[in-house]
């Protein structure tokens, strides 16, 4: 046993578990047995559990090579094998220990090769795209929202991927916001944050995902606000991603959510079935073909389920390759298969799924109105009022910006969706009649 190596591939899997959102029964059925018993110059090597365990983590090579890059700070391809298979006697199994240097926080993983487009995140890619073509020249900053798992992080690091493959000479930093916050006040407490400023300010290209999480935190933002406008007056590129249009943002100051503002902002929603579908058999493309034989309509019945979770729906395609290895005997996925794999799960046994348009179905039906009333220029209070719970309910459940409810709603603006919607919340606190009606649409939507 090889203490090292084992804290090295620990470490590893926990950074691949967290940002790939792994769920326990299938982190614990094909990774967790997993060993790295050599690591070499240029190849480090994986034993893993079984056939089945190196053909799902095959398929998940480059994020796991990402991973280990992060943690030895150098980059090795991983070989998987399982035991028995013969390992090159020339790989050494003593592991070569370098100095962990910083590292510019690209993930490899993501690039625009394997980024799936469709309508729903077009515009989004295209922004991206010419970003990377062209740092630091148009889109600047570049502010990408939307909810969580629709592709925000495989968009920033796929323009970090590109500008260091095809311009050696500029030097990217990607960080998630809450490593960046944590990272000031650690120089802060070692009285480092001379170099820390020097690193950030060095970059000409800086990647921020989930910017939200500045809220609140004064100095961070202070400092994150001075680092800005240093960048951007130096035409450096700013990329930032967050699950929200600049000016949702609550708890930043108003300057900063100006700047933000200053340059392009584009959404990305959830895919649309035909997307989902690509992406399902994109990430099939990187596993073995002859050991999984799904029929086709299951991973119709998966883009169609979990379309609007990206990570969702790999995980939901990982849990029926899970169940047909461990409880079924036929090497072809049918739909009885998914069927079993999901039963008892609240997101299979939900219904019909909730949209923006069964939302204003509902509420127009409990007040008698129809759903071309709710989404009048109508000021009558009635219809009025239903308008607002209608846009409550559609953020509430659906957590989508306030500008796309805007489009469904009358193609209305964020602000007033958002005026809307603090109506309605104002109302919940103070008013027992208000709230009870609102419950009560509740469950119409839930049950219906």
């Amino acid at each position: 046993m090889n203490l090292l190596l084992d804290d090295y591939w620990n470490k590893t899997l926990s950074l691949f578990r967290e940002s790939e959102k792994i769920d326990d029964i299938a982190y614990n059925n094909f990774y967790a047995s997993s060993k790295l018993t050599q690591l070499g110059d240029n190849i480090a090597t994986v034993v893993a559990g079984s056939k089945m365990h190196k053909i799902v983590m095959q398929g998940e090579v480059e994020k796991l090579q990402a991973h280990l890059k992060d943690v030895i700070g150098r980059f090795v391809a991983i070989h998987i094998i399982t035991e028995g298979e013969k390992v090159d006697p020339s790989t050494p199994n003593i592991p070569k220990v370098t100095p962990i240097v910083e590292s510019d926080g690209v993930q490899s993983n993501f690039t625009f090769d394997n980024f799936i487009v469709g309508p729903s995140n077009r515009e989004s890619h295209a922004a991206a795209l010419a970003t990377a073509y062209n740092p630091g020249k148009y889109y600047n900053p570049l502010f990408i929202y939307g909810n969580s798992g629709l592709g925000k992080t495989h968009l920033l690091n796929a323009i970090g991927n590109y500008i260091k493959k095809n311009s050696s000479n500029i030097k990217v930093k990607y960080i998630p916001c809450v490593e960046f916050v944590n990272a000031y006040i650690r120089s802060i407490a070692e009285k480092s944050i001379d170099q820390f400023n020097e690193m950030y300010r060095s970059v000409d290209v800086l990647l921020v995902d989930d910017i939200q999480f500045l809220a609140g935190k004064e100095k961070s933002h202070e400092m994150f606000f001075h680092l800005f406008n240093e960048l951007i007056s130096n035409r450096k590129q700013i990329v930032i991603t967050s699950d929200r249009h600049p000016e949702e943002l609550r708890g930043l100051e108003d300057r900063l959510v100006s700047r933000f503002s200053q340059g392009l902002s584009v959404g990305i929603d959830s895919p649309e079935f035909e997307t989902a579908l690509a992406i399902l058999q994109n990430k099939l493309s990187f596993m073995n073909d002859e050991a999984f034989n799904f029929d086709e309509d299951v991973l119709a019945y998966i883009a169609s389920r979990f379309s609007n979770d990206v990570r969702k729906l790999e995980g939901a395609l990982n849990r029926i390759i899970f169940y047909s290895i461990n409880f079924s005997e036929s090497s072809q996925i049918t739909m009885d298969i998914a069927l079993q794999a999901f039963k008892g799960m609240d997101s299979i046994q939900a219904g019909e799924e909730l949209t923006l348009e069964k939302i204003k179905n509902v509420v127009a039906d409990y007040y008698g109105l129809t759903r071309a009333q709710i989404i009048s220029k109508s000021r009558t209070s009635n219809i009025a009022n239903a308008r607002h719970i209608a846009i409550y309910l559609c953020r509430k459940h659906l957590d989508i910006p306030f500008a796309k409810i805007g489009d469904a709603f009358g193609k209305r603006d964020h602000s007033t969706i958002m005026s809307s919607y603090e109506k309605v919340d104002n109302l919940l606190k103070t008013n027992s009649t208000y709230r009870k009606a609102i419950e009560e649409i509740e469950k119409m939507i839930i049950t219906k």
